[in-house]
């Protein structure tokens, strides 16, 4: 059973619970749109009326509510399943999870949260074999001083002449009067807590003016709604849904006029080379602050993730478009740093981190890890990129590097060697002895990536059969599940979107080796599942400095459910979406690329200061599309919607998506 009510909460009222609408004076109708009918969904007109005297002034929910058997709970970018609530917890990272019998912040058994922390403005629920849900527009827009309820339809503004007017909101809840629901509301409220970052959670706010819903007296407002009530066989149906409601609120990214693919290479790589090489050191600043007496270096120095080989090889690859010498020189004398010094011959494995030349394991992220140790993540993603440099400088250059393969030859044994009985590759490794000390994560996929492209480039079958139940255990442990976690290291193994980008290189790697039918299938399905954290429309942000300069977050991804910003890591790809489109015929994946490529495009400065900050070319990982990690602030104490830093690694994500 099911059933659509309202029920409201008065702008000043002491209560927290909503009550019936009825109550306040709202009445709710729900108009079907036969004339729209579709496989998967009904589509409604909702009209709100206001049937009292006086205004009403406050946040209307509209719930979809539901009998319940093992729901599972489905928000773009900001819920899947219970974000790992039934899993231990370290307490460190505070980001939402849902929990029938919640333990204190940050478990609740409910959640509300302005409509734009979502990829796509649409709540769902998959509970034993069935998808139910709902879809509505994300903000609402006015035409004339006046709301216009119909303005935001099918992604289009009705008249150039409407503006942004207010968010809505979506919620879900496990424990709603014996049910559970899923919600969309006019106006809006972070409830029970508003994340802004996992160490800054603030509590509910009061509905006031900046989130409160006006219906005049007498007034009627309306707009669309899209009920989704279909058979799946698993929790991957809920992707028909989110195609869906990409096709009804898809808004195309900005385009610059005279920006190419090779004047961004350009801009890109020259802004590195020039700014972030550390001669001496023999590898890039992690950070580059633009100061009047000069930059000023916050190095940070890794084997790869945020740093390092993250950066040396895509600027190799831009150095080989734009025949760059000094760029190939910069990015080679790094690889060859990381060959000649980085081994930890106790472990087996690379150290993850340097500092004044010294290699280490002991990186920034480090007191964030439960179990300390060399990363999977760092050392598979560092020997994927070696071998990437490899392959560019031997088909390129004519240049063997052998000594490289050498080099990874028993680092890409011992990854093997530390698969557990189910195929998975560590989390940590110890940096004594290099046993795998931690699984269950994503992470480790990276170890696959780099496994599979040594089997390519060496034309050898050792790990073949490894390799291939390995990607069957990420596919059926995470993949399968839409539930993947455990990829970045700063974020206590929350969901994210950064671990589907190394499984999804593999399975493109597995498939060239193979070409076996089934790995395009599973690509695709990761493809998806990026897609769930990846914006189909463009957020009004209203905070500098993307609120001046017209940036655009279609086509960015969300990165976890726990850092609640965009960053351009998932650009990495591009050359992986390609690959699947030149394949198979899926104009969705298509349409997907082109908006990563639009947004790719965008997303650094082509004047001086552009974002408030440096050079042409700069660019920094953090686009605050939401109220998420808003903590970069003016010198007058105002917030920023970016970092005013150049982050190399985040330039170079753009290169590789552009240049690989």
């Amino acid at each position: 059973m099911q059933k659509m009510i309202c029920e409201a909460r008065l702008l000043g009222s002491d209560e927290i619970e909503y009550v019936p609408a009825e109550e306040l004076g709202i009445q709710m109708e729900l108009v079907s749109k036969a004339e729209e009918a579709c496989a998967i969904c009904k589509t409604v007109s909702v009209r709100i009326t206001n049937t009292s005297e006086k205004d009403f002034i406050g946040v209307i929910h509209v719930k979809l509510m539901m009998e319940e058997k093992q729901p599972k709970f489905f928000m773009p970018g900001y819920m899947y399943d219970t974000n790992t609530a039934e899993k231990p917890s370290s307490g460190r990272k505070a980001f939402p999870r849902i929990k029938r019998n919640p333990s204190g912040k940050p478990e609740s058994t409910f959640f509300m949260t302005r409509s734009d922390r979502l990829a796509e403005p649409i709540s769902l629920v998959y509970d034993s074999g069935r998808v139910r849900g709902i879809a509505a527009p994300p903000y609402w827009m006015s035409q004339d001083g006046n709301v216009d309820p119909s303005a935001f339809h099918n992604g289009k503004a009705s008249s150039q002449a409407a503006s942004f007017f207010q968010y809505g909101g979506f919620s879900c809840n496990i424990n709603d009067k014996g049910m559970v629901s899923v919600g969309y509301t006019l106006g809006y409220e972070n409830a029970p807590w508003l994340f802004v970052q996992t160490a800054n959670v603030l509590e509910r706010e009061p509905i006031d003016e900046k989130n409160a819903f006006v219906i005049q007296a007498g007034q009627t407002v309306c707009f669309p709604m899209f009920l989704y009530d279909y058979v799946g066989e698993d929790e991957r149906a809920i992707y028909k849904a989110l195609e869906h409601a990409y096709t009804c609120f898809h808004e195309a990214p900005r385009t610059i006029p005279d920006m190419s693919e090779e004047k961004a290479l350009s801009l890109l790589s020259s802004a590195i080379r020039d700014n972030a090489w550390l001669e001496s050191e023999k590898m890039y600043s992690g950070f580059v602050y633009d100061r009047e007496n000069g930059p000023k270096y916050n190095k940070i120095g890794s084997l790869s993730w945020t740093n390092g080989m993250a950066v040396a090889v895509p600027m190799l690859y831009a150095a080989g478009h734009l025949k760059d010498d000094e760029a190939r020189r910069q990015s080679l004398a790094f690889i060859e740093n990381v060959v000649k010094n980085s081994y930890n011959p106790n472990s087996g494995f690379m150290y993850d981190a340097v500092e004044d030349g010294k290699w280490f394991v002991q990186g920034w992220w480090y007191n964030g890890m439960h179990s300390g140790g060399h990363s999977a993540y760092i050392n598979g993603q560092a020997a994927y990129y070696i071998l990437k440099a490899y392959a560019l400088e031997r088909d390129t250059y004519g240049q063997l590097h052998d000594d490289w393969i050498s080099f990874l030859r028993p680092i890409i044994a011992k990854m093997n060697a530390e698969l557990n009985s189910d195929y998975e590759y560590p989390f940590s490794m110890s940096e004594h002895t290099g046993a795998g000390l931690e699984y269950d994560s994503m992470g480790g996929a990276w170890c696959l990536a780099a496994t599979a492209l040594y089997e390519l480039i060496t034309k050898g079958e050792e790990y073949l059969s490894l390799m291939k139940k390995s990607e069957l255990h990420y596919f059926d442990a995470f993949v399968k599940k839409c539930e993947c976690y455990g990829g970045p290291l700063d974020t206590d193994k929350a969901v994210d979107d950064e671990g589907i980008l190394a499984y999804v290189r593999a399975v493109r790697i597995l498939h060239e080796i193979t070409k076996e039918e089934y790995l395009l299938d599973h690509m695709q399905d990761a493809l998806h599942y990026e897609f769930s954290f990846k914006l189909c429309y463009n957020t009004p942000v209203t905070v500098k400095p993307l609120s001046e300069i017209g940036w655009s977050s279609c086509g960015g991804s969300i990165t976890s459910v726990a850092n609640p910003h965009i960053h351009p890591m998932s650009s990495t790809i591009l050359p992986e979406m390609k690959y699947y489109v030149n394949l198979r015929a899926d104009e969705y994946v298509r349409s997907r690329l082109e908006d990563t490529v639009k947004w790719s495009l965008q997303t650094f400065n082509t004047v001086d200061k552009e974002y408030g900050y440096g050079e042409p070319g700069w660019m920094s990982e953090r686009f605050c599309f939401c109220q998420g990690l808003l903590t970069e602030r003016y010198p007058d104490g105002s917030p920023a919607s970016t970092w005013f830093a150049l982050m190399p690694w985040a330039a170079a994500s753009i290169i590789e998506g552009l240049a690989f």
